[in-house]
């Protein structure tokens, strides 16, 4: 099962999606779907993998764990140590509810200064409540942006991260979509 299991996660990781039944029974030489059906229930009970609301794959803990050497310092220098404290699976630290949470590319500067750049990853949670302060997804006046959520007794707007832009008051509504989770940025 390890060799299945390597292939799907290479193709996972090479096309950036999981592939579908058809393409795993090609990838692994099966003859039929249902030695690939099998083979999915073995990888599901192993807690590799799991199935959305429509069926399709989605990797659990695909990125495995990674080593937690310990802390560095941002400020003034220190004697580095690199005794291994523990590990960290990036996908638990980084993902809490796999099934309502999505990636979204950021295009624009006006979070710059939360330190949201263009071209980062967020990761969001869909839901449609959120607190004063939390960084959302929202639909407003028919268009989606990413903004601070504010809120000034009943009084609700949008608060970019830029003195380049101003606050976003609703004409007529505005709707969360999604809260968002983390950013990921690669140099």
């Amino acid at each position: 099962m390890e060799e299945y299991k390597n292939k799907i996660f290479s193709f996972y990781e090479n096309r950036k999606r999981m592939p579908s039944y058809t393409e795993i029974m090609t990838l692994l030489g099966f003859k039929s779907k249902n030695s690939v059906y099998k083979l999915i229930n073995k990888l599901i009970d192993a807690g590799l993998v799991s199935k959305d609301s429509v069926g399709r794959l989605i990797p659990n803990n695909f990125l495995s764990e990674v080593k937690l050497l310990g802390l560095v310092e941002a400020g003034i220098p220190s004697i580095a140590d690199e005794t291994a404290l523990d590990s960290i699976n990036l996908d638990s630290y980084l993902i809490k509810n796999r099934m309502a949470s999505y990636l979204l590319e950021v295009k624009g500067d006006s979070m710059i200064d939360e330190g949201i750049h263009e071209g980062d990853l967020v990761i969001v949670e869909r839901r449609n409540d959120a607190k004063d302060g939390d960084i959302v997804i929202a639909e407003v006046d028919g268009g989606f942006t990413m903004k601070f959520l504010r809120k000034k007794g009943d009084q609700i707007y949008l608060e970019p991260a830029n003195k380049n832009y101003k606050p976003i008051y609703p004409e007529h509504d505005l709707k969360i979509s999604a809260v968002v989770k983390g950013v990921i940025r690669k140099y």
